[in-house]
């Protein structure tokens, strides 16, 4: 970037490169004392058992290590999954959790929250009109929380997924027969800073010290055990949940697992599935003249119920009755439905995971055969027809799973393409990862590191309106970088810093994720030095930091309100990268040259001002003949797309250039002249 695109002001590191977890940094680890008297001259500490949580947005679960076992809790009930459910029975009433919650859920819709994980930490005017077709009532406006609203009280996402997370909480109290009041819990990889905030908020208001978050498919890829493949070994990670998908490759390195790749769409799973069966069992009703279920707040909730058994089922079964007698008090519904028929009705959605995939190996520079094995994760992917897409986009064997070192398939034991791993049980495999992780932070597992990145470019608006980018596509975190600017025009008394996130070339075309303002001495334009430093944490959350080097005068803005946007608006922001990619490119090459053009003109025509009667006719008109030919192209400038022919302007610029040779020769001289007669050298 040429020295006037940077002067714009934004980012800096001065400061020492270094990678820690901030959370830990700043935050005092609980310690519980177990002895209220002296042994000897010493306090018996203990500290509290780390343990790991999948806040899943139809499961949720909470593992432990114990004696180097990772294992998944049970409730009381026996139960290793929870339904991430919550039921507000009154006013006044402790809400209902998990199992309980959900088989009230038929009966009370409007009163019981379910899925909540897709509201966490996203704007009101983000949310689509097809995600509020939930039985309870969501409402936000504009950049205004999403908030439930349930017998006249209003819940945060944050606030009900912590319910959530204290019945995960006592659970494992009631196991381990001691408090637990830290924890490692997971989130999809592409989660940006406000839904990773909101998480950490949950955990909070649980009770909760949240020591790290962690992407899903990084803790699935330690649940299934590969820190013990060969060196080098690579691995995609093919992650389904119930309201989530992520696709991250990742890499063993002497014992360190590095992700080289992440894609995703944090509103595509299981629910989707559920609604495309919902719809097809409104349509069959409908039709025998039944009820219509968008007018009924409990018909839809057992629809929905009904939907997810049978989607259940026919990943065992491939035919299924579905029985829903009563919907009437003269109206009962039938149906068989067949595992082709809801492969038929749900195929398109499950494509759309496709595209991910193939995106995170062109990310990660590789080919499909290059893999050793693909994992899988979500109870989604036990569906036939998820493992044989995995299989048809990895060029996996189908079917194939893992019995001590064999590899078993149906024909033959040693197939030429990557293994695909079904032997974990891949609704538990996020929480025993989450466990694991928090046995690492504990002090266990010493020879394990997990290393995640960064799904997209962070970076700063410059002069021209460019992005120059601090932190690239998919760098390992947590890390720390930056640049030293300066300033634009004379007298400059503070810096804008403007923070974006995308691919594209202009500021305009990337996401903004906050503005903030350094201030400092008034100078000439070029003399103040403004250092601007990012620092992504371990738990992926953006902190800025702006420091006017002279003074030592700083801003830290920890950027917790980032825009959320759909993952549609990702998914186009990664393909409208690509295909405006020499549009871009022309775009900035024009900037960058019409600001060297401009402050050639400026210079010139000063400069002749100032000494051009002492030019000869000939160097004159040379000169101005340049000058209007530069502002002519500058003039030309395409008001639709603000671009101009760069290599144009260049060569003109040079020419130019060239002219003012004699000008600049005479300027030089005459300064000269005028410093050595103030020194009195010359009279």
């Amino acid at each position: 970037m040429s020295q006037g695109a940077r002067q714009a002001g934004k980012a800096s590191l001065e400061v020492p490169f270094h990678l820690r977890c901030r959370n830990r940094a700043k935050t005092k680890l609980p310690i519980e004392k177990i002895r209220s008297r002296r042994k000897g001259s010493r306090w018996h500490f203990s500290m509290s058992k780390i343990v790991g949580i999948d806040l899943g947005t139809t499961n949720s679960l909470v593992a432990i290590v114990d004696s180097g076992i990772p294992y998944v809790i049970a409730d009381a009930e026996g139960r290793r999954l929870t339904p991430s459910v919550v039921h507000f029975p009154g006013p006044a009433e402790a809400p209902w959790i998990g199992a309980k919650a959900n088989r009230v859920r038929v009966l009370k819709p409007g009163e019981t929250v379910y899925s909540i994980k897709r509201f966490m930490g996203r704007r009101g005017s983000e949310i689509q009109e097809g995600e509020m077709l939930v039985t309870y009532p969501v409402k936000g406006e504009g950049a205004g929380p999403v908030a439930i609203e349930i017998h006249g009280r209003r819940f945060t996402p944050e606030a009900v997924s912590a319910e959530i997370l204290k019945k995960l909480k006592h659970d494992a109290e009631a196991h381990l027969g001691e408090p637990v009041t830290r924890a490692v819990i997971t989130v999809p990889a592409y989660f940006n800073d406000a839904q990773r905030q909101a998480t950490k908020n949950a955990g909070e208001l649980a009770g909760l010290t949240v020591e790290r978050i962690v992407n899903e498919p990084t803790a699935a890829a330690l649940a299934y055990g590969l820190d013990k493949l060969s060196e080098h070994a690579r691995i995609a990670v093919y992650d389904l949940g119930g309201g989530t998908f992520d696709l991250s490759i990742l890499e063993l390195n002497e014992g360190v697992f590095q992700v080289l790749a992440t894609q995703g769409n944090t509103r595509l799973g299981g629910d989707d599935l559920d609604q495309r069966i919902v719809e097809f069992l409104m349509e069959r009703i409908i039709s025998l003249g039944g009820p219509d279920a968008r007018e009924d707040l409990s018909l839809m909730s057992r629809l929905r119920e009904a939907a997810e058994q049978v989607k259940i089922k026919l990943s065992s079964e491939t035919e299924v009755e579905v029985a829903l007698p009563f919907l009437t008090p003269s109206f009962s519904f039938s149906h068989r439905l067949t595992r082709s028929e809801l492969e038929n009705l749900t195929r398109d959605i499950i494509v759309r995971t496709r595209p991910y995939c193939l995106r995170a190996l062109a990310d990660a520079k590789l080919e499909a055969k290059e893999l050793d094995q693909v994992i899988l994760v979500g109870g989604q992917t036990r569906m036939p027809l998820v493992r044989q897409l995995v299989g048809d986009v990895f060029g996996c064997v189908d079917f194939e799973a893992v019995s001590g070192s064999l590899r078993i398939g149906s024909e033959f034991h040693r197939p030429s393409g990557s293994l695909l791993n079904t032997s974990q049980n891949p609704e538990e495999a996020v929480a025993l990862g989450a466990a694991i992780q928090a046995e690492i932070l504990a002090g266990g597992f010493k020879n394990m590191l997990l290393l995640d990145v960064t799904p997209l470019s962070l970076g700063l608006e410059t002069l021209g309106g460019l992005m120059n980018v601090i932190i690239p596509r998919n760098s390992t975190i947590p890390i720390k970088a930056g640049e030293v600017f300066t300033t634009a025009v004379d007298n400059q008394s503070s810096m804008l810093i403007h923070v974006l996130q995308g691919e594209r070339e202009r500021a305009k075309d990337n996401w903004s994720l906050g503005r903030f303002t350094l201030d400092f001495e008034r100078a000439p334009k070029g003399v103040p030095r403004v250092g601007v430093q990012f620092e992504i944490d371990a738990n992926g959350i953006l902190h800025v930091l702006a420091r006017d080097i002279k003074t030592g005068r700083q801003i830290m803005v920890k950027m917790t309100s980032t825009v959320d946007v759909n993952d549609a608006a990702v998914q186009k922001m990664v393909e409208e990268s690509v295909e405006h990619a020499f549009d871009d490119l022309k775009a900035r090459q024009w900037i960058e040259a019409k600001l060297r053009a401009s402050e050639i003109v400026h210079a010139t025509r000063q400069g002749l001002a100032d000494k051009g009667a002492e030019l000869g006719a000939e160097e004159k008109a040379k000169i101005v003949s340049a000058l209007e030919r530069v502002e002519e192209i500058l003039a030309a400038e395409d008001p639709a797309t603000q671009t101009g022919d760069p290599k144009q302007l260049q060569s003109a610029s040079h020419i130019l250039d060239e002219a003012t040779r004699p000008l600049a020769d005479l300027m030089m001289d005459k300064a000269m002249e005028t410093i050595l007669r103030r020194r009195g050298l010359i009279q």
